[in-house]
């Protein structure tokens, strides 16, 4: 059998983490078993969904890497394959149209809640005569199509995450609306849970793989496959993601889409590593991994079926890993929109050799892309504010001399191409001056820097030299240290 597993999400906002974590188990077990991934947009709620959320959602998944093998299929573009398996549903006498108003319905529902009683439909028109659906109709009524739950049936399936689940018919809130709009002669919109389980038969998914919020439906489509005459699939219901409170994480929590992660500055494979993490274990203790690694260790009896509690921390800590280990030449296209965007004087084609060598010496500090604009605040301009303990510093007995005498080797031709070069100026200095070299350095970053903080000192003044940057800075600093 080869493994056929999909992701299908609605086009009604931008790609969710919860989602995007559902893709990534599923490409996961996929490409463990050498199996197909497959994307379908379930675009049926056409009030609500949006091309725009379709084209976040595609991006989304190809950002982390999440590429499918066959897709993406629209629900929109089948509603001809939904409508004939209504029509067979209504032919075997396995569905049927109900007309009830909706003030007939709020009806029953306050009758049931005045008795205690679970809300749930009542089946009152599931033995209606022609001629009654014609006297419905007649008076302007239109149908839903309702398929028949039997409450007396057991429904039970093998979870892979949760293992043997049973549910009741007479717990599922009788019969189920599965197309709305109807009439005797036609079939209105199709719902949900009937589209899913003709496009999973039509498409031969082997392993429905998703949240746990879909366990009810699970129970109700068993009964449709069975209905329809398709092969049910296994089923694996994975946790969901909970917000530092222990509630599912959701909208109100902020930044939840995948797009939002991206703008903070998380890598793709960061992201997509830490997603394995929610709710899953490698089961050699490893944390930090590609999804392909993942893949060969990846199986179901290693994922949780309590919640994963999202931790920002844990996603910091493992996005500086992967900026540490980002080449120079592959990181300085990463930083360089955001520098763009902070209005940094920069030209990326002329200057991108120098830029560089900025990203090879601000990476190993990084924890998310943004942080290279403040800490690269240092390297775009000739001047700068100082602060306090800079202005402290610059203020010590002996600086003024050290940086006039640090300005003077410049002005002189004094080589500063390498950090072997400018460690052999920097003992000159000293030794000149009779001072300690820790001194020396102090100085150096607070007038280079204009600060007592920030990247390894001799390495940025390589870079600030390369740009002419490092003389005025040093000029200011002594006319500052003079006052």
């Amino acid at each position: 059998m080869t493994v056929r597993v999909r992701i299908a999400p609605s086009p009604t906002g931008n790609l969710h983490i919860g989602t995007a974590r559902t893709a990534v188990f599923n490409w996961l077990f996929a490409r463990h078993h050498g199996g197909q991934f497959i994307l379908r947009v379930e675009d049926t709620d056409t009030e609500r969904s949006r091309p725009e959320f379709t084209q976040n959602i595609t991006a989304g998944l190809q950002w982390l890497g999440l590429n499918w093998d066959e897709g993406p299929f629209f629900q929109s573009e089948r509603l001809d394959l939904y409508r004939q398996a209504i029509q067979t549903l209504l032919d075997k006498g396995l569905a049927y149209r109900a007309y009830d108003t909706p003030e007939e319905l709020d009806a029953m529902r306050t009758a049931q809640k005045a008795k205690n009683q679970a809300p749930r439909y009542d089946n009152r028109h599931r033995d209606l005569t022609e001629a009654q659906q014609r006297a419905f109709e007649a008076e302007g009524r239109q149908a839903v199509i309702r398929f028949k739950i039997d409450d007396d049936r057991t429904i039970q399936w093998q979870d892979l995450v949760r293992g043997t689940m049973t549910w009741q018919g007479s717990d599922l809130g009788g019969d189920m609306v599965i197309a709305r709009a109807s009439s005797v002669d036609s079939i209105g919109q199709p719902l949900y849970n009937l589209a899913v389980v003709v496009d999973d038969m039509d498409m031969q998914i082997t392993h429905v793989i998703r949240g746990e919020d879909h366990i009810a439906n699970t129970a109700k489509q068993i009964l449709l496959y069975e209905a329809l005459g398709g092969q049910v699939p296994e089923f694996a219901h994975t946790p969901l993601i909970l917000n530092e409170k222990g509630a599912k994480l959701s909208k109100r929590d902020g930044v939840t889409s995948i797009s939002d992660f991206q703008k903070l500055g998380f890598t793709a494979e960061a992201l997509a590593n830490y997603m394995t993490l929610l709710g899953w274990s490698a089961p050699d203790g490893e944390e930090v991994f590609t999804l392909p690694v993942a893949a060969e260790k990846f199986s179901f009896d290693r994922v949780n079926k309590a919640g994963a509690k999202f931790d920002w921390d844990k996603l910091d800590w493992l996005n500086s890993q992967y900026l540490h280990q980002i080449p120079a030449a592959e990181l300085v296209d990463k930083l360089i929109p955001y520098w763009q965007a902070a209005g940094y004087p920069i030209e990326p084609t002329t200057d991108k050799d120098w830029l560089t060598t900025l990203a090879g010496l601000l990476g190993p500090g990084l924890t998310r892309l943004p942080e290279a604009v403040d800490q690269g605040r240092f390297f775009f301009s000739e001047l700068m504010d100082y602060s306090e303990a800079a202005i402290k510093q610059l203020h010590q007995d002996g600086v003024a001399a050290l940086l006039a005498a640090t300005v003077d080797q410049l002005q002189s031709g004094a080589a500063l191409d390498s950090l072997d070069s400018g460690k052999a100026l920097v003992n000159d200095i000293v030794k000149a001056q009779g001072i300690k070299k820790g001194l020396m350095m102090k100085s150096l970053r607070a007038a280079l820097m204009g600060d007592m903080q920030g990247p390894d000192l001799m390495e940025s003044w390589l870079i600030l030299h390369q740009r002419g940057f490092d003389l005025p800075r040093l000029k200011a600093a002594l006319e500052l240290a003079q006052s």
